[in-house]
């Protein structure tokens, strides 16, 4: 490896612009290239950030063949991440492969074989992992004084919050709100206890508001979720409440909460606006409920403060670091294929009309 770790964007639209951000910041990281399927956006793209010396393409293939570049960034629709993913795992690349993983369970363990494969590593994009707040949760709930932890319920969720563009195509995105920030949630709770397995989906989505023109400006272009809701059976009799909204005549489906048998836990969103409702950052008010004496008590639990480096860019140079030290992955997809087989899972159920049983196929 050279002195500077050698870097390329895979898929140049909005979110790829956080991850050149991040690793300008960084003295020991070179972006070196860019690929895009839309002719000339890679070049304006790496122009836009002054990368004159970094070379674009028009295919991720054609990137990947690159031996000198060490790892990369997937940043394309959700429809291509398993396809860009493998790519570069098989041509000895190391992998930062944005939210969600991927949309369907398959996608998923093909990631992980290609991983298994070639020996490199994929980090999924969860920069929540690292703000203060979320650690703290873990913490509370890990320590064992809640008890046997029972029920976890997601909450949170947009009022009004439709995005547009290729979030709304089912050929790109795959899935609406239940992807897009209903992950977020999901790696919430499934962090907090453990990451157990999950064994069985029963879920709803659907997407009343963002068809209906009062409330959204193109219902003739939207071909995905803009709600969803679903109980799954967890491993170690848990169950998981999940809900998530693009839009809703609400403005939250509740607060985050985890049940033990010993106390609880409830985690407040930090505000409640028309477009917010994702735990895609700082959390607000987090409390404890338990008896005290006998006595029914709650105890609110001092918020923790965030040094100035944002979880995005902290997101970034975990994976840095990572590729530097050969591992391993600080958000492994060991974990995250749960994640997914969860929105899987809900998509099937919903398709079905009924509950479904969540498979993993041998890695």
């Amino acid at each position: 490896m050279a002195d500077k770790l050698r870097i390329g964007i895979i898929g140049t639209g909005g979110i790829a612009h956080s991850h050149v951000n991040a690793y300008k910041n960084f003295p020991d990281v070179e972006v070196v290239a860019g690929a895009d399927i839309i002719p000339g956006k890679a070049r304006a793209f790496l122009d836009k950030f002054d990368l004159k010396d970094a070379t674009a393409y028009e295919s991720h293939e054609e990137l990947c063949k690159r031996d000198d570049i060490d790892a990369v960034s997937v940043c394309t629709y959700n429809s291509q991440h398993s396809v860009c993913s493998v790519a570069a795992l098989e041509s000895g690349k190391d992998v930062l492969l944005e939210k969600p993983m991927a949309i369907t369970l398959q996608q998923g363990i093909d990631i992980m074989r290609a991983e298994k494969k070639s020996g490199k590593f994929v980090t999924v994009g969860f920069q929540p992992r690292y703000d203060a707040n979320s650690v703290r949760i873990k913490q509370i709930v890990q320590s064992g004084e809640l008890g046997k932890i029972y029920y976890v319920q997601t909450g949170g969720g947009r009022r009004r919050g439709i995005p547009g563009g290729t979030f709304i195509e089912k050929d790109k995105a795959g899935v609406g709100a239940l992807a897009d920030i209903g992950c977020y949630a999901l790696d919430l709770a499934l962090n907090t206890i453990g990451y157990p397995k999950p064994l069985t989906v029963s879920a709803i989505a659907t997407n009343y508001i963002a068809k209906n023109p009062k409330y959204y400006a193109e219902p003739e272009r939207f071909e995905v979720d803009d709600f969803s809701a679903a109980f799954i059976r967890l491993e170690g009799g848990i169950t998981l409440d999940f809900r998530m909204s693009w839009g809703m005549h609400m403005d939250t489906t509740g607060d985050f909460i985890f049940l033990g048998s010993e106390g609880g836990l409830k985690v407040k969103q930090p505000h409640y606006q028309l477009w917010g409702g994702a735990w895609d950052g700082p959390v607000g008010d987090i409390i404890y409920m338990h008896d005290q004496f006998g006595i029914p008590t709650q105890t609110p639990i001092p918020l923790a403060q965030n040094d100035k480096a944002s979880l995005f860019e902290k997101k970034v140079r975990a994976f840095v670091d990572a590729v530097k030290t050969k591992g391993p992955a600080p958000i492994p997809t060991s974990q995250i294929i749960y994640n997914q087989a969860i929105i899987d899972g809900i998509i099937r159920s919903s398709a079905a009309g009924e509950e479904v049983k969540v498979v993993f196929p041998k890695i």
